[in-house]
């Protein structure tokens, strides 16, 4: 593998983001807007927005979502920033990945200096008929969605495979969304902020309120595996191993690594970056894994001059619960097939050895597909300068990793961060 370096060091001096949820009456723009306020405000020393060099939004399908195209200057030009060469990334749900890696080689290369980074997608205004045909599009539209594949088919099929493979099974699922739910409910930007012991108790107490008969689960598993509560929806995937539609965006500030004392006294520092790409589903000799994401986790790694050993938390793309199980292994945390095993004995919890998605990942902070890349960014941010109040991992994480993946696999971005 040829050994590659950045030309220039690159820091995060500020990241914010909006609530994650649906909203009815708010356009991106709105959720743009109160993403870079909650950003200008984490900069601890100020900044002047006319020193922003360049902006890149990460951006999947506004056409579909909301009938708006050329998307990134208009994005600009809401936030004052319209002169600015502003450029739009789209790369399926890795689009906020993608656009962060644009923006990191943009100043690397000596280009930029300062460098807004946003995510955006806003889906909940379309019938869910209508998001699951956008979503499509991510996929292979001459050979998978003809043959009736959607998103958690996809996903369904990855995890029938994985199980027959391993010889595992739904269990570990299940404690993944428990895991992320638990998360979530201490995020409060995040789309769902229940534990889902929580989510049942409300039935049971909603059930109560209408004199209708009060569901007696005898715990969250009877609970997950109740079809009424939680419905099949490409077995073995339930109702609560699917992220939501989501609306939301988010925003980081890069600067040149040199520059970033003037903004901060405690920068994140990107030391590593990846992406590589595959072809869809249908053509893989192996299904278990996502091989982009090997290929992108391994040159981040080489670019950073750590090993996953190092990394004390990720935030890794759970669209669906199987997906983060098989993250883990593709990042080098676990050896294949045990993945599932790291997830039932506590190892990715909040205070586990290594902590997954302590944000509630996609799946209970929510999936506004081209936010979730920079949302993810915000997180480790957040985590490695210890702001990340009762969620947080301690005092003791430096490095930080993320990981997007757009489709099934057909493109994924790495990225690795420190605190020094």
């Amino acid at each position: 593998m040829k050994e590659r370096t950045l030309g220039r060091g690159v820091a995060v001096v500020g990241a914010g983001m909006s609530r994650f949820g649906a909203f009815a009456g708010k356009t991106t723009r709105d959720l743009l807007a109160e993403a870079y306020r909650d950003m200008i405000a984490s900069v601890d020393r100020g900044f002047d927005p006319d020193e922003i060099d360049g902006v890149y939004i990460g951006n999947f399908s506004s056409e579909l979502f909301e009938g708006q195209g050329h998307t990134a200057p208009i994005m600009a030009d809401w936030l004052g920033l319209g002169h600015r060469p502003a450029t739009r990334v789209e790369n399926a749900c890795a689009s906020g990945g993608t656009a962060l890696r644009d923006a990191v080689l943009g100043i690397a290369s000596g280009i930029y200096d300062v460098v807004l980074v946003g995510g955006i997608e806003k889906m909940s205004d379309l019938a869910i008929e209508r998001v699951t045909d956008a979503l499509a599009t991510a996929g292979d539209e001459l050979f998978e969605i003809p043959s009736g594949f959607t998103f958690p088919a996809f996903y369904a099929t990855m995890a029938t495979a994985y199980f027959a493979r391993y010889g595992t099974g739904p269990d570990a699922l299940r404690a993944v969304a428990v895991k992320n739910h638990d998360n979530g409910a201490l995020n409060p930007k995040a789309h769902f902020g229940m534990r889902i012991c929580d989510v049942m108790e409300s039935k049971k107490a909603a059930a109560l309120k209408k004199g209708k008969p009060v569901p007696q689960w005898a715990g969250v598993d009877d609970f997950l595996n109740d079809e009424r509560a939680n419905p099949m929806i490409a077995w073995p995937l339930r109702l609560f191993d699917c992220s939501p539609v989501s609306d939301g965006a988010a925003c980081v500030l890069l600067v040149r690594e040199d520059l970033a004392r003037a903004y901060t006294d405690t920068p994140i520092h990107i030391i590593g970056t990846g992406q590589a790409s595959d072809g869809p589903l249908h053509g893989r000799a192996d299904i278990t894994t996502v091989t982009s994401a090997r290929l992108a986790a391994r040159d981040a790694f080489a670019l950073a001059k750590v090993t996953p050993g190092d990394i004390s938390l990720a935030e890794v793309h759970d669209c669906f619960t199987i997906a983060e199980i098989i993250a883990t292994e593709d990042i080098g945390f676990f050896e294949p097939g045990k993945g599932c095993t790291a997830a039932l004995e506590g190892v990715t919890a909040l205070h586990g050895a290594k902590p997954v998605n302590t944000s509630g990942g996609l799946k209970s902070k929510g999936h506004p597909v081209g936010a979730s890349g920079v949302a993810q960014a915000v997180e480790i941010w957040k985590q490695l300068r210890g702001e990340a109040g009762t969620r947080s991992v301690g005092p003791n994480a430096r490095l930080g990793l993320t990981h997007n993946v757009g489709g099934t696999g057909q493109t994924s971005v790495v990225h690795i961060f420190e605190r020094r």
